[in-house]
C-alpha cells in the first residue's frame, strides 16, 4: 500500500471529539448503528442515494483537494471558480458549484467534466470516471445539486476508532475508523471523506485512506479531519522492551511524577537519576530566580542532611524580590511590553514600559492570583467612578515628577495593555486575547476557517465584537456619552497652560514630556469602554426610532449560547467570566503548560502558543491535571512554582540512559537549555562580582537585567546583549520572539566583547578583590595608574541616572536642600541625555574592533602559592558552574596559576569558566 502523510490540515474544532460552533438546541437519542461509509455506498454507479452538500460532497471537494489553497481555495480561486478555503462557508461552496452544473443535462455540468478530465482541467483528474467519488459528485448533480437544507441536523463530534494505538515493530499497520456524529442521533463512517495528517512521520506515516504505519520508536499523534471536527489518536512504539508489566518498580514521589511515570511505562523509558544537590541549586536558583547560588551557599547546601532542604530552597527563592523581577519579565513578554508600540502612550518616553512592568511585579511579588492579575488586565479602565478628565489627569500627575505622590502600580488596571500601537483594532486585539490569555492561534481564521482548531471566519468576526466599544486614545480623552466636549475643552486648556496648541506638532512632545517630569499637569491617554451605539438610522428596521439600540449578539469561540453585548457595560466582562469557567480550561491550560515550558526545555504542548486540536500535548492527562488543581488552589502562581519544581521529573539529571536517550518530549531526563538573555547578562556579572555585591543580589535588584522593563532600543548600552542572546522584541503575537537558539554572534559576545571584559576588569569586582587579597598594595598601585592614565570612563546614562536618584533621595531625607537642587539639574541632563542619545562614532580605519578593545592594565605580576591557587580555582568553578572542579580540571588549573603572573591566570581562568556551556546553559 502506498503510503503518504498529508501535508495539509483542513478542518478543526476546539477539543477532541467537541461540538461544533452552532449546535442545535435539541438533540435526538444517538442511534447504535453506524450508517456504512459512502465508498461502499457510492461504489455501484447504479445507486439512486441522493447524498448531501455538508456530509459527503463538501469533505469530499476538501479530500480530493479542490479547496486547497493552491486550488480553488486561494482567495482568487482558480480559472473564475472558487471554493471556501478549508471548506466550511456551505453558502460560498454551493453558489460556485451552482454556476457550474447544467440542470437541464447535468452529466454535461462544467463542475463534474473538469475534476473527470473529460474537459481539460489544470488540477488534473481528482475525481476519476468509475471511481465511488465520481458516483458521489455524479449523483449529487443528478438530484439537482440540493444546497445544506435550512435546519439539517449539525455536526456534533468527531471519533476515531481505535481510540489509542500501540505498535510493536517497524512497519506495523493499523487501519482508522472516523465516525461522525450529528446532533438529530445519526452516526457514519466518514473514513473516506476525512483527511488525515501524522504529527511526526519518522515515527507512525498515514496513508490518505487513514491507514497508520509504524516507523521509529517513540510516540505522537494521528490527526483526523472531517467538516468542523478534528480528532487526535495517540501513536507510540517502545523504545525498549520494559514497557508495561516488565517496566521496573519506581516511586512517585509527587501526583506529576505518578502521570509522567504512566507515560513512560508505556513507552519503556527509564527516567534519570535525580541530579546531584549542586545541579539541583544551580537549576532551581536560575530558574525560580535567574541568580546563581553563591559560592557559600552551595557548600551549605550541600552540607545539609535534612531530607526536605530542596523544597525549603524552594519556598526560599520564591521569596525573593529576584523571584518577582524575573517572572514580571516573563509576563511581560506575553502581555507584550513594548516601548516601540507604546510610543506617546505617555508624554515621558518610556514612562509606559517601566509602569507596565512595576504594575506586574508588584502583583507577582504579593503573589496576586493569577486569574485576579490578569482580571486587572483584561478589564483595565483609565478613569474612576464619577471622575472627569480633568481630574483623572490630575491623578496621574501625582505619579510623575521626582517626588510622585501615588505610583501607577496601585492602579486597579493594566490599561497600557490596550494602548499598544498594533492592538487598536478590534480584529488585532481578538488576535492577541487569544495568544496572550488562551494560548491559541486565531490569525488564519480572521479570513478563513482555521486548519487547526474549529475556530470559522464566523466566530472570528463575532469574537472580535467583544472589543468593538473598547478605545484608547493616546494624550487625549476619549468621548463617551455626554463628556466629550467638557473632556476636550479641559485638554486644550492644560496645554494652552503649557503654551501648545491643541494639536501637538514637532517639538511640542518634548515640551510636554518635560512638563510632565516636572510633576505639571498635562493630557494622560485614556483607556475607555463606549456605551452602546445607537443603531443605524439608515437601516429599514430602524427607521422612525434611530436612538433604538442595536442588540448585537456575539458568541464567544467555544460556547454557543449567544451574548447581548449591550446588556453589558463592559462587553470584556462576560469574557472574563467565561476564561474563569473551569469548563473553559484555556485559561489554565495556558499558563501552565507556559510556566511548565520555563522549567523544562518545551512545553506539556508545543508550541506553547499552539493550544490547538490538531496540537496535542505529549502528556495530555498530565497538563489537565495541573490545570484543573492550578484552579482549585486559587490560580496560586507559587503553588504551581513549587509543585512543578519539587517534582522529580524537574530534579532528573540531564544525563540520559539507553532507553530514554532519543526521547526529549516525554520528561524522562532533563535537556540542558541556554539561558535566556536576561539572566545569562546577569549571570555573567553575578560571577564577576565582589563577595558584597554578590551576598546581596537575591534582594539587590538593582541594574539586573530582570528589571529591564521594555524592550532593547538599539542605542541603549544593554540593547546590544539582550538582542543577541535573544530577548523578545515583543512585536509578535508568538512565544517564539523570545530565541533560545545559539549563534556565532553570542559565541563572539562571551569570548571578545567589550562588556564582557568590562564586568571581568570592574573595580570591586571579583578579580580586583582577589588582586586585593593577594597583594594589599594592588589597589594603591592600581589607583596610581588609572590616575596617569586619564579619567575613568563614565557609566551609561541608565546606571547614573540610578545613582543620582538614589543620592536624590538621600540628600532630602538628610535635608541637604542645596545639594537636592544640583542633583535634580544634573538627572534632568541624564534624561535628556538618554532621550536623545548621540549617533554611534564612527570607527577610524585604524582603530581595532570592540572585542579587541584595551583592557583595563593588568595589575603587576603576582605568584600565586599552590594551595591559595587550589582554594582561588575552588571559588571560580563554584561562583560560575556552581560545582567544585574534578581532579582533572583542578589539575589544569593549578598549572595554569603557577606562572609567574598568576593573577593573570586567575583572569584566564574567569574567562575561560564564562565561556564554557557548562555556564551559559541550565542544566
Amino acid at each position: 500500500m502506498r503510503m503518504r502523510s498529508s501535508s495539509f490540515v483542513q478542518i478543526a474544532c476546539l477539543v477532541l471529539s467537541v461540538a461544533g460552533p452552532f449546535v442545535a438546541s435539541s438533540r435526538g437519542a444517538e442511534s447504535d448503528e453506524i450508517v456504512p461509509p459512502a465508498n461502499g455506498r457510492f461504489a455501484d454507479p447504479a445507486t439512486q442515494e441522493t447524498p448531501d452538500f455538508q456530509r459527503h460532497v463538501v469533505p469530499l471537494m476538501g479530500r480530493v483537494g479542490c479547496n486547497g489553497r493552491s486550488c480553488h481555495g486561494s482567495f482568487q480561486g482558480q480559472s473564475g471558480f472558487r471554493l471556501s478555503l478549508f471548506g466550511y462557508d456551505f453558502g460560498l461552496d454551493h453558489k460556485g458549484l451552482q454556476q457550474r452544473i447544467d440542470s437541464k443535462s447535468p452529466l454535461k455540468s462544467l463542475a463534474l467534466l473538469k475534476p473527470s478530465h473529460a474537459v481539460d482541467h489544470e488540477g488534473g483528474q481528482p475525481l476519476p470516471p468509475g471511481t465511488w467519488e465520481h458516483t458521489l459528485f455524479r449523483r449529487w448533480i443528478e438530484s439537482g445539486a440540493p444546497p445544506r437544507p435550512a435546519g439539517a441536523a449539525g455536526f456534533l463530534k468527531l471519533e476515531v476508532l481505535p481510540a489509542s494505538i500501540r505498535m510493536s515493530r517497524e512497519g506495523e499497520q493499523v487501519p482508522l475508523q472516523v465516525i461522525a456524529h450529528w446532533d438529530d442521533g445519526t452516526k457514519e463512517d466518514v473514513t473516506c471523506l476525512s483527511r488525515f495528517q501524522a504529527n511526526d512521520p519518522a515515527i507512525a506515516a498515514v496513508s490518505e485512506e487513514g491507514v497508520v504505519m509504524a516507523g521509529d520508536p517513540g510516540d505522537t499523534h494521528v490527526i483526523a479531519f472531517y467538516d468542523n471536527g478534528v480528532a487526535a489518536t495517540p501513536v507510540l512504539r517502545p523504545y525498549s522492551d520494559l514497557a508495561d508489566d516488565r517496566y521496573p518498580q519506581l516511586v512517585a514521589r509527587t501526583r506529576i511524577d505518578e502521570l509522567v511515570q504512566d507515560k513512560l511505562r508505556l513507552l519503556g523509558e527509564v527516567p534519570s537519576e535525580v541530579c546531584t544537590d549542586e545541579e539541583f541549586l544551580r537549576r532551581v536558583s536560575l530558574d525560580i530566580a535567574g541568580t546563581l547560588p553563591r559560592p557559600q551557599e552551595v557548600r551549605e547546601f550541600v552540607a545539609d542532611a535534612r531530607p526536605d532542604k530542596r523544597s525549603r530552597k524552594i519556598d526560599e527563592l520564591l521569596e525573593t524580590p529576584a523571584y518577582a523581577a524575573k517572572w514580571t519579565t516573563f509576563l511581560c513578554d506575553i502581555t507584550g511590553n513594548s516601548d516601540a508600540q507604546l510610543n506617546n502612550a505617555t508624554a515621558e518616553r518610556a514612562r509606559a514600559s517601566r509602569e507596565w512592568y512595576d504594575w506586574i511585579f508588584q502583583r507577582v511579588q504579593a503573589n496576586v492570583p493569577y486569574d485576579a492579575l490578569m482580571e486587572g488586565v483584561i478589564l483595565a479602565v483609565s478613569r474612576q467612578p464619577g471622575e472627569t478628565y480633568l481630574d483623572y489627569c490630575e491623578r496621574q500627575a501625582a505619579m510623575a515628577g521626582s517626588e510622585p505622590a501615588s505610583k501607577y502600580a496601585d492602579e486597579p488596571g493594566l490599561t497600557y495593555f490596550w494602548g499598544r500601537g498594533n492592538f487598536q483594532r478590534p480584529e488585532d486585539r481578538a488576535i492577541g486575547f487569544a495568544y496572550t490569555f488562551m494560548g491559541i492561534r486565531l490569525q488564519c481564521a480572521q479570513c478563513h476557517k482555521h486548519p487547526f482548531d474549529e475556530w470559522t471566519q464566523q466566530d472570528f468576526k463575532q469574537f472580535q465584537a467583544f472589543f468593538d466599544r473598547v478605545r484608547f486614545n493616546r494624550l487625549s480623552p476619549v468621548a463617551a456619552a455626554g463628556r466629550g466636549p467638557a473632556d476636550v475643552a479641559d485638554r486644550r486648556e492644560m496645554l494652552a497652560e503649557l503654551g501648545l496648541a491643541e494639536r501637538l506638532m514637532g517639538n511640542d512632545r518634548r515640551v510636554l514630556a518635560d512638563a510632565a517630569r516636572d510633576g505639571k499637569l498635562v493630557p494622560a491617554s485614556e483607556l475607555a469602554v463606549l456605551p452602546p451605539a445607537a443603531a443605524n438610522p439608515r437601516r429599514p428596521a430602524n427607521r422612525g426610532n434611530p436612538r433604538r439600540p442595536q442588540n448585537r449578539v456575539a458568541r464567544l469561540l467555544r460556547d454557543a449560547e449567544p451574548i447581548q453585548l449591550d446588556a453589558f457595560d463592559d462587553p470584556r466582562q462576560p469574557i472574563m467570566d467565561w476564561l474563569r469557567d473551569p469548563e473553559t480550561r484555556l485559561f489554565s491550560r495556558a499558563i501552565v503548560n507556559r510556566i511548565w515550558a520555563q522549567y523544562f526545555h518545551r512545553g506539556i504542548v508545543e508550541p506553547t502558543d499552539d493550544l490547538s486540536l490538531a496540537n496535542p500535548g505529549s502528556n495530555e492527562p498530565l497538563l489537565d491535571d495541573l490545570a484543573r488543581r492550578f484552579i482549585e488552589n486559587g490560580y496560586d502562581l507559587k503553588w504551581l512554582h513549587r509543585e512543578i519544581a519539587g517534582s522529580d521529573a524537574y530534579q532528573r539529571s540531564w544525563r540520559p540512559n539507553e532507553t530514554n536517550r532519543l526521547d526529549d518530549q516525554n520528561f524522562a531526563r532533563a535537556v540542558p537549555r541556554r539561558l535566556p538573555a536576561e539572566v545569562l547578562l546577569d549571570a555573567i556579572r553575578t560571577a564577576t562580582a565582589g563577595s558584597d555585591e554578590r551576598a546581596g543580589l537575591h534582594e539587590n535588584l538593582r541594574g539586573r537585567m530582570t528589571t529591564y522593563p521594555g524592550t532593547p532600543q538599539g542605542r541603549q548600552p544593554v540593547a546590544y546583549g539582550l538582542t543577541v542572546f535573544g530577548r523578545s522584541i515583543r512585536s509578535k503575537n508568538c512565544d517564539c520572539d523570545r530565541s533560545p537558539d545559539p549563534s556565532l554572534l553570542q559565541t563572539l559576545y562571551l569570548r571578545n566583547d567589550v562588556d564582557v571584559f568590562a564586568q571581568i576588569d570592574r573595580r570591586d569586582g571579583w578579580l580586583d578583590e582577589v588582586a586585593g587579597t593577594l597583594r594589599p598594595r594592588a589597589r594603591q598601585a592600581q589607583a596610581e595608574r588609572d590616575r596617569a592614565s586619564g579619567p575613568r570612563p563614565q557609566a551609561p546614562p541608565a546606571v547614573r541616572l540610578a545613582r543620582l536618584q538614589q543620592a536624590l533621595q538621600t540628600a532630602r531625607r538628610q535635608g541637604r536642600e542645596e545639594q537636592a537642587a544640583q542633583l535634580q539639574q544634573r538627572i534632568r541632563k541624564v534624561r535628556e541625555e538618554i532621550a536623545n542619545p548621540p549617533p554611534p562614532r564612527p570607527r577610524n580605519a585604524d582603530e581595532p574592533f570592540a572585542g579587541a578593545a584595551p583592557r583595563r592594565p593588568d595589575l603587576p605580576p603576582i605568584r600565586i602559592e599552590t594551595e591559595t591557587a587550589r582554594n582561588i580555582i575552588d571559588e571560580a568553578y563554584l561562583r560560575t558552574l556552581g560545582r567544585l572542579p574534578d581532579d582533572e580540571e583542578r589539575a589544569a588549573a593549578v598549572e595554569a596559576l603557577s606562572g609567574t603572573d598568576g593573577l593573570a591566570g586567575v583572569r584566564d581562568l574567569l574567562w575561560a569558566l564564562l565561556n564554557t556551556k557548562e555556564f551559559i546553559v541550565n542544566h
